[in-house]
């Protein structure tokens, strides 16, 4: 089956992107509503968290440009000064839309 990426296939796609999203965000909570949340599963959930920021930055530095690697390196070093992400993602986005005009 193939559905065309233009016009109203598109919209299609979209719409069937969204349907699955709501699923397993509502299939999760509902899975989630007969576990008990004890000490375990709270250390598992904050675990996940770091898991999932991890898994969708490591492509990102390995295989980036400079401007990405440089807005990555601003970020957490801003984080770790700071402690607060809206200015470090911030001073992140800054970065790497300077180097990009500048030098790329």
């Amino acid at each position: 089956m193939s559905i065309e990426a233009t016009g109203w296939g598109a919209l299609l796609l979209i719409l069937a992107m969204a349907l699955v999203t709501l699923a397993t965000r509502w299939g999760g909570v509902y899975v989630m509503s007969f576990i008990p949340i004890g000490y375990r599963i709270k250390q598992f959930i904050h675990a996940m968290s770091g898991s999932v920021l991890v898994a969708l930055l490591a492509p990102l530095a390995l295989e980036g440009d400079t401007a990405a690697r440089l807005a990555l390196l601003t970020t957490a070093v801003i984080m770790l000064l700071v402690k607060k992400p809206l200015p470090a993602i911030a001073a992140g986005i800054l970065v790497a839309a300077l180097v990009r005009r500048f030098v790329g």
